[in-house]
């Protein structure tokens, strides 16, 4: 399933944040990129612990500040987490960390349903796997529910966290990617990872992968608000998000085993999501489970393919 991977343009691979370019701030923040996109703000930090952290914390303390597609991105990120508080590290200047605040609202200013917010990490999974394709030349696929992978190795995480407003707001999402760039082999925290320079990617320039990733996830947002948060509409003139996910998805079709809370166990056939974007598997028994991403701890597939 994998596509031939092109030759790197990049001769050579830094090895030490000094060596690795900065973000292009004065492009990034260019007004034909925001208005275009839609962005509110973009900020850009040298660095900070976490940008979803930060984002988590200014939404709550300075909710009317932080309006939908409000972006803040930084060079390096220490105290990164993925989904269930699992660490996530990389170099300085590395990797591409940028979080959004969404606050997901059709066209007419009605708000999306919040049972389909569990898309949103779904949708950004789409954006980026784009991004990778058309900017750096890499084919990747999806592993549910938030990691990307190329080759059955994971070069991006996604994490979602919703704060719900106090004071009866639209509930905000704040939707964070961490994706490998730079980092060579012997970078990578876990055999199981690996980077666009490991992959041979046409491109490391990160200022170019991040304005790529938040101009398709910023028009797939835009589709997914205003057909309410279907998830079966069309999106953006093409296929619609399930249909996009389930194509792009490596667990389907696969017998996994995932691990839920209160060491139970559950090994079967990852048959397809519903309209939820939760997990449908099919147990050795005939039974179908649904598994929400918000109940799995860990999904393995029961061959070797993927961590």
């Amino acid at each position: 399933m994998d596509a031939e991977q092109p030759e790197s343009s990049e001769q050579h691979v830094p090895s030490s944040g000094a060596e690795r370019p900065a973000l292009d701030r004065q492009a990034l923040l260019q007004p034909d990129f925001l208005s275009a996109t839609g962005i509110s703000q973009l900020n850009i930090v040298d660095s900070t612990g976490s940008t979803n952290t930060d984002l988590v914390r200014a939404v709550t303390v300075e909710p009317k500040k932080w309006a939908d597609l409000a972006v803040l991105t930084a060079e390096h990120q220490t105290a990164a987490r993925g989904r269930l508080d699992r660490q996530w590290e990389a170099p300085e200047r590395s990797a591409v960390s940028v979080s959004i605040v969404l606050r997901p609202v059709t066209s007419q200013g009605m708000p999306v349903p919040t049972q389909s917010y569990s898309w949103l990490s779904l949708l950004a999974a789409v954006a980026l796997r784009e991004a990778l394709q058309e900017t750096a030349g890499v084919t990747a696929e999806i592993k549910w529910p938030n990691d990307v992978l190329v080759k059955g190795r994971k070069i991006a995480g996604i994490l979602a966290q919703m704060t719900p407003m106090g004071d009866g707001s639209v509930p905000a999402v704040i939707l964070g990617v961490g994706l490998n760039v730079s980092l060579a082999e012997e970078e990578l925290p876990v055999p199981t990872a690996t980077s666009l320079a490991v992959e041979g990617a046409t491109t490391t320039d990160r200022t170019a992968l991040l304005k790529s990733y938040l101009s398709r996830f910023a028009r797939l947002y835009r589709s997914f608000c205003n057909s309410e948060g279907d998830p079966s509409a069309g999106l953006a003139g093409g296929a619609s998000l399930h249909k996009r996910v389930e194509s792009a998805m490596v667990t389907l079709g696969r017998e996994v085993r995932a691990h839920l809370p209160g060491d139970l166990e559950l090994v079967g056939h990852a048959s397809r999501l519903d309209e939820h974007g939760s997990l449908l598997v099919v147990d050795h028994g005939g039974r179908e489970h649904v598994i929400t991403a918000g109940d799995v701890v860990h999904l393995r597939a029961t061959e070797s393919g993927y961590a």
